[in-house]
C-alpha cells in the first residue's frame, strides 16, 4: 500500500516502532535519541514534493515500510548527502541524483524478512518514480543490507578514484545510468 504526504502520519507510532526495531540492531545500533529523531523527521518529510511511504502490513500490524521523496535541487548538504558528492562528484550527483525518487529509509522487521517483503517495498515505492530514476544509499558497513540490494538488482554507483568514504549509492535496476553499457 502506498500512502502520498502526511495521511501516513497517523502511522507515525507504528512506523517508529517498526524503524526501531530494525535501526537499534546491528550493524546501525541506533539510539533512543536517533529513533526520536526519525519521528520528528517524519514530520517534516512528508512536506517534501514527491513524498510516499509503501507499507507492508499484516495482522501482526506494520511489517515493514519505505519513506521516498524526489531529491531537490540543490543537492542537500546534510545527513549524508556530503559523502554522496564526496563520492560521486558534484556533476554525476547531477547527472544521476537530483529530480530523482530518493528511498530515504527502507525497515523490514525481522520476523518479515527472507518472505520477499524488502522486494515488494522497493518495487512498490518507485513503480511510478520519474523516469525510472529511483536511487538510495546504505552504510557500507552493513555488508548484509549492501549485499541485498546487490541481489535485487540494484546498482552501485562507482565512487571516483580515491573517494571510498562510508556509504554506497545504488540505483534502481530501471534507472537509466544503471542500464547503460
Amino acid at each position: 500500500m502506498i500512502c502520498y504526504g502526511p495521511a501516513v502520519l497517523d502511522l507515525t507510532e507504528e512506523l517508529v516502532d517498526a524503524y526501531a526495531e530494525v535501526f537499534s540492531a546491528p550493524p546501525w545500533n541506533e539510539d533512543e535519541e536517533t529513533i526520536r529523531q526519525f519521528s520528528a523527521r517524519l514530520q517534516a518529510d512528508t512536506r517534501r514534493a514527491g513524498f510516499r511511504t509503501a507499507l507492508a502490513q499484516s495482522a501482526a500490524g506494520i511489517d515493514g515500510f519505505a519513506t521516498a521523496w524526489l531529491t531537490k535541487d540543490p543537492f542537500p548538504a546534510d545527513r549524508g548527502y556530503a559523502q554522496v558528492v564526496a563520492q560521486l562528484g558534484r556533476d554525476r550527483v547531477r547527472e544521476l541524483l537530483v529530480g530523482a525518487l530518493e528511498i530515504d529509509e527502507l525497515a523490514v522487521r525481522p520476523y518479515a524478512r527472507g518472505h520477499g517483503t524488502g522486494r515488494t517495498l522497493l518495487a512498490e515505492i518507485t513503480a511510478d518514480a520519474p523516469g525510472d530514476r529511483a536511487w538510495l544509499l546504505t552504510a557500507r558497513k552493513a555488508t548484509d543490507t549492501v549485499a541485498t540490494y546487490r541481489r535485487l538488482g540494484w546498482h552501485e554507483v562507482t565512487p571516483l578514484p580515491g573517494t571510498e568514504n562510508g556509504v554506497v549509492v545504488f540505483l534502481a535496476p530501471h534507472h537509466p545510468a544503471a542500464l547503460e553499457p
